[in-house]
């Protein structure tokens, strides 16, 4: 029998599982951004805005310790309408919050595993939000180092 051992630094399985859901996203209609922080100060791993109008919170976790020692994931709440975890293919199955959304990502593209609850936005937070959005991309494509949504 053939042992498989993972020699992926937390940072190589962040980036490789930010990558592959924020492609998994684009296949969806979505436009993601990495590394938002958002009004509250909190710092969303992947935000993105649907085709709809629709916004997105993922929270990208590299593995077991990462989730055990980050309990900021429900203050995104506020900021979306659908929030999901990313993890890797090899995360440990039953360890997540069954609440959100649940995407399996590695380095190429990712997949839904259980649907995020839907709470839709204010109609004036939405509007702030998709502006804020709209202006930090616009912002990070002139080359600008841009982070934070400002409502």
């Amino acid at each position: 029998m053939d042992i498989i051992v993972d020699l992926r630094t937390r940072p190589e399985t962040t980036d490789l599982v930010t990558r592959g859901a924020a492609r998994f996203l684009v296949s969806l209609g979505y436009a993601p951004l990495a590394e938002v922080t958002l009004p509250n100060g909190r710092r969303a791993d992947v935000m993105a805005l649907g085709p709809k109008g629709d916004v997105l919170i993922v929270e990208v976790k590299s593995g077991l310790e990462d989730f055990r020692v980050d309990r900021k994931w429900p203050e995104y709440a506020p900021y979306c309408d659908a929030f999901y975890f990313s993890v890797s293919p090899d995360f440990p199955e039953g360890i997540l919050p069954e609440e959100p959304g649940l995407i399996v990502a590695d380095g190429f593209g990712g997949a839904i595993v259980r649907e995020a609850p839907v709470a839709p936005l204010a109609p004036a937070r939405r509007k702030a939000l998709t502006l804020a959005f709209a202006r930090l991309a616009a912002l990070r494509a002139a080359g600008v180092n841009a982070e934070r949504l400002t409502l």
